[in-house]
């Protein structure tokens, strides 16, 4: 099997052989996810069902990322604190995973059960002069700058391999950085590309002790020691959006490595955006299509096939024709259901993986090439199609333990 690495940017062979750790950067439980949410986990659910199908040893580790900027802002015009706007949306979340028929996580940390871990990492970091510390807070207005907290910041420039994944030059990354929380004008800062291991603390903000003073973690330390202390020093693969490829992805290489002295990750795979009427689906854009409300609609069945219908790299335009036109296919998959399938399998002729592997060569060989989805669908509904009770029972396999579909 074949993934697109990000990184070498070409596909690469993953290692069916060896226990296979996958680290997914989770939601910042601020908002209801959205179909964006669903593409991302409905992805990488299917990617593991897979390689269990095939007999790998996986590991799935996904994060809660459940102190952040975001959280205290959306909490405070809730009315809510930050810790009960945190849990209502993660039980929303997993609720909406749960319809979806996604296999949970072997491990599923929040950031905050973890600070003690990332003030470790940071003080190595510090002792190998990668990261300084400064009096202030990182962000506000100087006023707010007062006390003895401190904070704590990388020092991109000492890291020669800091842009490795993205590619960009500093210009981009700066630009790009900025649009995505960083704060350039921070004059105790050295460098405005510096990013923040540990944030002094603010007035009426959480705060946790450390060596520099009461604070809290930055965003790009939280996943860092997340993945590593689940899964090592190294991941097999690293899954996220492919928004979060810089600066969060590019962060956590240099935070990991510059660590452990290891190589963080083997392949990174990187989901596409999805947008609605043209604009990418945000909750800054406020153009969300909520999976709480298409469940009211359509079946997890349906919403599943609407997402896998769409290779995992390439961004699409949410269409509601396509919910149709996954309704259809559905249709074909029980269609096949009340043939023969059933009663071939209760008669001693159980289908497995080389059962499957036998009737469907087409659509493994569509999985093994970079995951493409789409590919296996189509091979799904031409053989679900099909006279023979063989091809139609190896369908009936792939369709509900690889794709997650619930067919009975």
């Amino acid at each position: 099997m074949k993934i697109f690495n990000t990184f070498s940017g070409k596909k690469e062979k993953i290692n069916l052989g060896e226990r296979i750790g996958i680290y997914v950067c989770g939601i910042t439980p601020d908002a209801p996810a959205h179909l964006g949410h669903a593409f991302l986990f409905v992805t990488y659910d299917t990617l593991i069902r897979y390689l269990r199908f095939l007999g790998a040893k996986v590991t799935y580790v996904q994060n809660v990322t459940d102190i952040d900027d975001d959280i205290l802002i959306r909490s405070k015009k809730a009315g809510l604190s930050w810790e009960e706007m945190g849990n209502i949306q993660t039980k929303n979340y997993i609720k909406n995973m749960d319809a979806l028929n996604v296999v949970r996580p072997d491990f599923y940390p929040k950031a905050t059960e973890n600070v003690g871990q990332m003030i470790t990492i940071i003080k190595k970091l510090v002792a190998k002069k990668l990261a300084y510390t400064k009096n202030g807070s990182v962000l506000g207005p100087q006023s707010e700058r007062r006390g003895p907290q401190s904070s704590v910041y990388f020092s991109v420039l000492k890291d020669k391999n800091f842009g490795k994944l993205s590619k960009y030059d500093y210009p981009a990354m700066l630009e790009i950085a900025n649009e995505r929380g960083n704060f350039p004008e921070d004059p105790i800062k050295n460098n405005p590309l510096d990013f923040v291991l540990w944030q002094a603390k603010k007035e009426g903000e959480p705060s946790w002790p450390s060596p520099w003073g009461n604070g809290r973690p930055g965003w790009h330390i939280e996943c860092s020691v997340m993945s590593m202390r689940y899964l090592g020093p190294t991941i097999t693969i690293h899954g996220g959006g492919s928004d979060l490829i810089f600066p969060h992805h590019e962060a956590e290489i240099a935070q990991s490595q510059n660590v452990t002295g290891k190589k963080f990750v083997k392949a990174w795979m990187h989901t596409a955006m999805v947008f609605c009427e043209g604009k990418k689906m945000s909750k800054s854009l406020g153009n969300m299509i909520f999976i709480s409300d298409l469940i009211k609609k359509y079946s997890p069945n349906t919403i599943r096939i609407l997402l896998l219908s769409h290779h995992y790299r390439n961004p699409w335009n949410f269409d509601e024709a396509e919910l149709e036109k996954a309704e259809k296919i559905i249709a074909t998959f029980k269609q096949a259901l009340k043939g023969q399938a059933l009663a071939l399998a209760q008669h001693g002729k159980r289908p497995d993986l080389k059962y499957a592997q036998k009737y469907l060569p087409a659509f493994f060989k569509s999985l093994d090439d970079d995951f493409n989805t789409p590919a296996a669908i189509k091979v799904l509904e031409k053989a679900a199609k099909s006279k023979k009770p063989e091809t139609k029972a190896a369908v009936i396999l792939a369709a509900s333990q690889i794709f997650g579909l619930n067919l009975s």
